[in-house]
């Protein structure tokens, strides 16, 4: 198990080499990455909720992105432009710059979120639990138990083995949780993992996708690992994210930010859909 820069000497040295280990389906061209510790405001105004921690701010949506090295993974961090309150999405295997980003910018977190289990996406848990003892660690409850087994959060296949602290609480499709002045709903979209879910932050001008490995922009997620199912994938992708509004932003776990009305058009492997 990680803490805040400690790391296994196997992940040591494959960081050390910045060998990118590709999550992306093969045979799409990737597009530049988005660069490390930038910032992007969205618009948007806190839809009423009954939910408890809900908060009455309505400034605008703002999000940070740290990738991390090795699997070239984006860990967002979420919140409201006039609060430092903020949720942290699948903290990465640089769990100390992510810290440091948050730091930096004068927020505290309130929660980590995990769109599912997989090593890239749960490896900086420890170390933002050992500076942040407490906060509440949410995963879709089919991935809860990948957060305690090297073999099926893929980490022992990398040579890496590593865990994570237990989630203290699960969701599934139809929960909504609310932290740091912001409502997130919860969709169920198996597929690239069995327990994989992405939580929509909807206001009135905006809508932000916290999307995991599911959709790329101009690709998807890979479906080759054990417990994936293209079928499902697929089913997640046209009748849950689709259904979404084509402006919809899609923050995903590896790459640049894509819309919803853009994939809709584009992407090669789901086909265009009108």
């Amino acid at each position: 198990m990680f803490s805040s820069g400690e790391f296994s000497p196997g992940l040591s040295r494959l960081l050390a080499k910045s060998r990118r280990i590709v999550l992306f389906c093969p045979g799409t061209e990737k597009t530049e990455f988005m660069a490390e510790n930038t910032s992007t405001q969205q618009e948007a105004s806190n839809p009423d909720s009954n939910n408890l921690g809900a908060s009455n701010d309505q400034s605008p949506l703002k999000f940070l992105v740290v990738t991390s090295q090795l699997f070239e993974e984006n860990c967002y961090i979420v919140h409201r432009e006039a609060s430092t309150a903020c949720v942290v999405v699948d903290p990465g295997l640089e769990p100390d710059r992510i810290i440091t980003v948050i730091e930096e910018a004068g927020l505290e977190p309130e929660a980590i979120l995990l769109t599912h289990g997989h090593a890239d996406h749960i490896a900086g848990n420890a170390g933002l639990l050992e500076r942040w003892p407490g906060l509440p660690l949410i995963v879709g409850k089919g991935d809860a138990t990948k957060l305690l087994d090297p073999v099926t959060n893929l980490s022992e296949g990398f040579g890496l083995g590593f865990t994570s602290p237990p989630a203290t609480g699960t969701v599934r499709e139809g929960d909504t949780l609310s932290y740091a002045g912001i409502a997130f709903e919860v969709l169920d979209t198996p597929g690239h993992s069995s327990g994989h879910v992405v939580f929509v932050a909807r206001d009135s001008q905006q809508v932000l996708i916290l999307g995991g490995d599911v959709l790329f922009a101009g690709s998807v997620g890979r479906t080759d690992f054990p417990d994936s199912d293209p079928a499902a994938l697929f089913y997640s992708i046209r009748e849950k994210l689709y259904k979404l509004p084509d402006e919809a932003l899609v923050l995903p776990g590896h790459g640049p930010t894509t819309t919803i009305g853009r994939e809709k058009r584009t992407n090669p492997f789901v086909g265009a859909v009108e």
